[in-house]
């Protein structure tokens, strides 16, 4: 994944904003290579043009439009950016907008986009391709509506699933995701980071809490349907230091580059909730001593990003079962790239190169390969 002095004609562009981190440590990687520092065309005017223009030769890179207070007003219709409602409106805006874009060479397809944060769809993809994942009644275009908290109570008697999560079909970053247990003499609750204020709104914090009265769960679980809700079989996942662990997988190009365990005492592992770095080494050496191939848990994660093939870079959340043998993929994510600092698996192609790093890579060696950068 070695970039050559032949790639100086390469340009690149970026929708994104600005200011994100995220723009600038792949501009970084960008100029790492040897090139110029890439457009950045912000998502506020992409959204007020409704669309934008790019050059033919343009290679251009989709990235997360979160983390900026108007951006997320234009495509939420919320003056704070904190709430959870209005994750349908964002969708709607946020794949109209990238179908707006014209011209130019994506590593991104607005297809590709729309069904990756339609968790619904983006799970029945992954079945139908015979990717394991967690047992769904709502998954593929055949999935049950959830209208509210009656209908999730419904599903989990009809088919059996006493421990669910139920997350909003548009979602990211755990926003407005619950994972509900229930037990004996009708004791049911939940855990998420949902904050439910005193008028019913519901806001996004930075700290786990439980629900343990029905009628308060069913509260939060009605005011999310309206935006669509997406319901997973909760799986036991396998554990390290007593930490509930699973992995976020990076796949580029088709091959799996970067990996970290994140670990949490909570069933939510997402680092900005609490959740922390695990011990790789000790997850890949757990993984074969009971007798499975570490080859094999890249390998579902590279089976579920070929789902995606038109897409250069997903963030596979994959769960290991209890006992590390084996894995199912909880979700497929757009933008799951975010790992500052982390370096390539050994053997990836990716080494000493950062996520962005291993995509700008790609791009160049598809270029040199083909005449034309991946697409």
């Amino acid at each position: 994944m070695s970039p050559s002095a032949s790639d100086a004609g390469a340009r690149f562009a970026v929708v994104g904003n600005p200011e994100n981190r995220r723009a600038a440590l792949f501009a970084d990687a960008v100029r790492a290579a040897g090139l110029p520092a890439p457009r950045v065309v912000p998502w506020t005017d992409v959204l007020r043009a409704r669309g934008a223009d790019f050059d033919g030769d343009e290679i251009v890179r989709i990235d997360s439009p979160g983390e900026n207070p108007e951006v997320d007003r234009i495509l939420r219709g919320a003056q704070d950016p904190t709430r959870v409602e209005g994750s349908a409106r964002w969708y709607a805006r946020f794949t109209a907008a990238v179908r707006g874009l014209r011209g130019g060479v994506r590593l991104d397809d607005p297809d590709d986009l729309a069904v990756l944060f339609d968790k619904r769809l983006c799970h029945g993809v992954l079945e139908a391709a015979g990717v394991p994942v967690p047992a769904s009644p709502t998954s593929g275009p055949r999935g049950i509506a959830v209208r509210g908290w009656d209908d999730v109570r419904a599903a989990m008697r009809e088919h059996r699933m006493p421990r669910l999560f139920v997350k909003p079909a548009h979602g990211s970053s755990a926003s407005g995701v619950l994972a509900v247990e229930s037990g004996g003499a009708g004791r049911i609750r939940a855990t998420t980071s949902v904050e439910r204020a005193a008028d019913g709104s519901l806001y996004n914090s930075l700290r786990v809490r439980r629900y343990e009265r029905e009628r308060d769960i069913a509260a939060v679980v009605d005011a999310l349907a309206p935006d669509g809700l997406h319901l997973e079989r909760w799986l036991p996942k396998a554990s390290q230091d007593g930490r509930a662990a699973d992995l976020r997988v990076v796949v580029v190009a088709g091959r799996a580059t970067h990996a970290v365990v994140r670990t949490s005492r909570s069933p939510l592992t997402n680092l900005h909730l609490g959740g922390r770095r695990g011990d790789l080494r000790a997850a890949r050496q757990a993984v074969e001593a009971a007798g499975a191939d570490w080859a094999h848990v890249l390998g579902v994660c590279e089976r579920a990003a070929a789902c995606f093939p038109r897409t250069l870079c997903v963030g596979v959340d994959l769960l290991p079962a209890v006992g590390w043998r084996s894995a199912a993929v909880g979700e497929v994510n757009a933008f799951g790239d975010l790992l500052p600092g982390l370096t390539g698996l050994p053997g990836s192609g990716a080494e000493g190169l950062d996520t962005y790093g291993a995509q700008v890579a790609a791009v160049l060696h598809d270029r040199n390969d083909r005449g034309t950068p991946h697409a």
